[in-house]
């Protein structure tokens, strides 16, 4: 009896073990949490679905009275914007990526390109015009930006300029001329014919004439008065200041006297009588008693007496009378 009770309870544990696995009771579980997951997912696609519809078929009815209010609202809002501050504050945006943007070469590089520059327009002909000047500034501008854009650490061409500036000095010839040509004081006339106008009334009596200070000049300096002459400097007016225009012209008679043989004798002198400055289309302050100068085989007048209204139009800062006296020496 005691043989059958135990075989009878072996069965029974054995059989409740099978159906109570643990295999059995994560299946179980598994499938539950599948069920949940589905009927979760199913309750958001049908609540999107939903609200999708409905707001596809939302529309909203102003009255004309809430459309009046709107346009005013709208019509305040942009009478009060502050239009001219936005303005202001563009152009400082603008003038800030300017200066950031700005390429600033070193001096004594920038001396170097003026040099060059000064010597390709020194291998002219005398009597070149305006636009072959430009064509030959333009050539050179050309040949140095291909010469350094050739320009590495390994290969420098035999250049005088240091491979690490050679990069900068691409982009300043490049995108970047007008900056520099400034910065260099470049700068040549625009050609054109002034032409002599007698408009003076009919009776009105000859303006009294004007006398340059200092000691009367002499029959040689050819003095005029409100007078601009173009040449190629060799004295820069910058750094030469002379009491008088009397002691201008003399130095330019002297250096022609003492010039060597082959260098260019000064034959225009071209000085700032005006105690504010006289005006130049350049970066540079012209101060009181600059004294240039300058040689031209065929001098030519920059300006002469008044500036045209069309230079006044595109240049705001241009006074009405030419401020400079020069001359051609006839010795």
């Amino acid at each position: 009896m005691k043989k059958m009770a135990r075989a009878d309870s072996w069965g029974y544990n054995n059989g409740r073990g099978k159906w109570c696995s643990y295999k059995r009771t994560t299946l179980l579980i598994c499938s539950i949490n599948i069920v949940i997951a589905l009927f979760v997912l199913h309750s958001l696609y049908t609540s999107l679905c939903i609200y999708s519809i409905n707001d596809s078929q939302t529309v909203v009815n102003y009255t004309p009275d809430q459309i009046r209010k709107m346009e005013e609202s709208n019509r305040i809002r942009k009478a009060f914007e502050p239009i001219e501050l936005i303005r202001l504050v563009k152009e400082m945006k603008q003038q800030f990526l300017k200066e950031e943007s700005r390429i600033e070469l070193p001096k004594q590089l920038k001396q170097k390109l003026l040099d060059e520059i000064l010597e390709r327009l020194r291998g002219l002909r005398a009597d070149a015009n305006v636009t072959e000047q430009r064509e030959a500034v333009e050539s050179w501008r050309k040949e140095k930006l291909e010469e350094a854009n050739q320009i590495t650490p390994r290969r420098t061409l035999n250049s005088t300029v240091p491979p690490g500036e050679a990069g900068m000095l691409a982009r300043a010839l490049d995108s970047g001329w007008s900056q520099l040509s400034e910065d260099i004081g470049l700068w040549i006339p625009v050609e054109f014919h002034n032409k002599e106008h007698d408009d003076k009334p009919e009776g009105a009596a000859d303006e009294e004439e004007e006398i340059l200070p200092g000691r009367q000049l002499p029959p040689e300096c050819n003095a005029e008065l409100h007078s601009d002459y173009d040449g190629i400097a060799v004295k820069w007016g910058l750094t030469h200041h002379k009491e008088s225009a009397y002691d201008c012209c003399q130095a330019c008679l002297d250096h022609a006297r003492s010039a060597q043989l082959g260098e260019n004798k000064c034959n225009i002198w071209v000085y700032c009588p005006s105690e504010t400055g006289c005006y130049s289309p350049d970066i540079y302050e012209h101060k009181h008693t600059e004294c240039w100068l300058k040689y031209a085989e065929k001098p030519k007048l920059n300006f002469k007496d008044r500036y045209p209204e069309w230079y006044r139009d595109s240049h705001p800062n241009v006074p009405v009378i030419v401020p400079w006296a020069s001359g051609v020496t006839s010795a």
